[in-house]
């Protein structure tokens, strides 16, 4: 399945150190990642996209449906590129065509939208979506994918609520996409509920170039949603060719990274986000972290089972650095069995290493 990487720093960082430098960036994790479990799609190769912003500018989109390991063009606009705000997503499609309408992140004025997993038996749930959702909203959905049909449901919540997706002036704030999300994950459950019980897995990712808000949640009370992490520090610095670290000199979050696998090899960088949680990341850079409390929310005491997600490849950790071999201890480096916080989402080691 996908990956997605998000950044938002209080400086602009260059693309290049974000996306192709690092020796286990999201575009290096598309082509190579150690931490993928997922025989049919083995490697993130159906497409790619980035997002960013930039000052007093529109946010730009760039997509592609060549691998992005090997794009000249993404080279190229990464190491002249530099942004404060930045969503990168690497596609192994399970719905849709190869098209670069199908890859994300999906862009309606400044609001940005990826996603990471999938609408289980969508197939069935899609006309009533489609029914619910305005129709010029109804009218983006350029694609074939469940992710762009989201986008749009997420899209025509936030008009119902009162803020026009559409209108420039439009102030929507952390707090406004975070329930916007919550009502759209609500509509989703509803209806996928009604129709099957497997669980549909809702990692979104969602923008206004000010606030962030991503969430980890499955419909479901005993399996684990698809990995998430996310790192803060006081800068993301390279301390040798290829190999980056968070710094953290104090408790500043000058630096706030969320993604599917971490992007650098130090354990110590990255806090594992418990499922069915949502992240906020404020417009000055402060991470809120919330439960999603409804029929599938655990408390941390009952166990959930790490087995769907990782069938379906959505499962990563703390990789390890290249050249070297792990010790005894690190054996489970290809999950998130050691990330904090473990006893919060009730899983076991020992059921993760086997």
């Amino acid at each position: 399945m996908c990956r997605f990487m998000i950044y938002k720093g209080k400086e602009p960082m260059m693309l290049s150190d974000l996306l192709t430098k690092p020796a286990h960036s999201i575009i290096n994790q598309s082509f190579d990642s150690r931490l993928r479990i997922d025989m049919r799609n083995p490697i993130n190769g159906d497409g790619f996209g980035v997002g960013y912003y930039r000052k007093l500018d529109q946010p730009c989109i760039f997509k592609a449906i060549t691998p992005a390991w090997n794009n000249v063009n993404l080279n190229s606009l990464s190491n002249c590129t530099e942004s404060l705000l930045v969503f990168g997503h690497v596609r192994a499609s399970t719905q849709g065509v190869l098209s670069e309408t199908n890859c994300h992140p999906f862009l309606y004025g400044r609001i940005m939208f990826m996603h990471n997993g999938g609408v289980s038996s969508f197939d069935r749930i899609k006309k009533k979506l489609m029914n619910h959702v305005e129709d010029k909203f109804f009218t983006f959905i350029q694609g074939s994918t469940d992710s762009e049909c989201c986008c749009a449901l997420l899209l025509d919540t936030l008009y119902k609520m009162g803020y026009d997706p559409e209108d420039p002036s439009t102030v929507f704030g952390h707090k406004v996409l975070r329930q916007a999300t919550l009502r759209t994950i609500d509509l989703i459950k509803t209806w996928q509920c009604e129709v099957t019980e497997e669980p549909s897995l809702l990692n979104f990712a969602v923008t206004d170039g000010e606030s962030v808000v991503v969430t980890r949640y499955i419909t479901s009370k005993t399996d684990e949603a698809a990995s998430l992490h996310f790192s803060t520090g006081l800068r993301f610095l390279e301390y040798e060719d290829g190999l980056y670290k968070m710094e953290r000199l104090n408790r500043s979050q000058d630096v706030v990274f969320v993604a599917s696998e971490p992007l650098t090899f130090e354990r110590g960088d990255w806090i594992c986000v418990p499922t069915n949680t949502m992240i906020s990341i404020t417009s000055n850079n402060t991470v809120l972290m919330h439960p999603i409390e409804d029929e599938f929310w655990s408390d941390g005491l009952a166990e959930r089972s790490s087995g769907l997600a990782m069938s379906k490849g959505l499962m990563g950790g703390v990789p390890t650095k290249p050249n070297t071999k792990p010790s005894a201890e690190d054996e489970v480096d290809s999950t998130v069995a050691h990330l904090p916080p473990l006893e919060r989402e009730g899983r076991r080691a020992s059921e993760i290493a086997s």
